[in-house]
């Protein structure tokens, strides 16, 4: 991992380690159709200016996108964030190897 793609992987990680800012990005990540209107996930148990609050840390650490629709605002995952969150990820969940290196017993004849 670079220097530059540890300190995006950071940014994100530390938007998402708020349980209101996780709650609000799977909430939008879950969402039927990929996006949610903030009227539909703002049931966090934070005051209205709070939630705005967390999802403008969302944008600016780059995991949603936001589209002003007259009154209401739409948030969507960022197309390479759940990717990208992946392939930093799985190296970590990946099997690990048999600490066992001996060779499997042979069937006696």
């Amino acid at each position: 991992m670079t220097a530059e793609e540890a300190e995006t992987a950071a940014r994100m990680f530390k938007a998402l380690g708020d349980p209101v800012r996780l709650r609000l990005f799977s909430s939008v990540a879950s969402h039927e159709g990929g996006e949610a209107c903030v009227c539909d996930i703002s049931d966090v148990g934070v005051s209205q200016p709070t939630v705005s609050h967390h999802l403008k840390k969302l944008r600016e650490a780059g995991l949603l996108t936001s589209e002003r629709r007259g009154t209401w605002v739409y948030y969507r995952v960022q197309p390479s964030v759940l990717a990208a969150m992946g392939r930093l990820l799985a190296p970590a969940f990946a099997p690990a190897p048999s600490q066992d290196q001996s060779p499997a017993p042979t069937p006696a004849t």
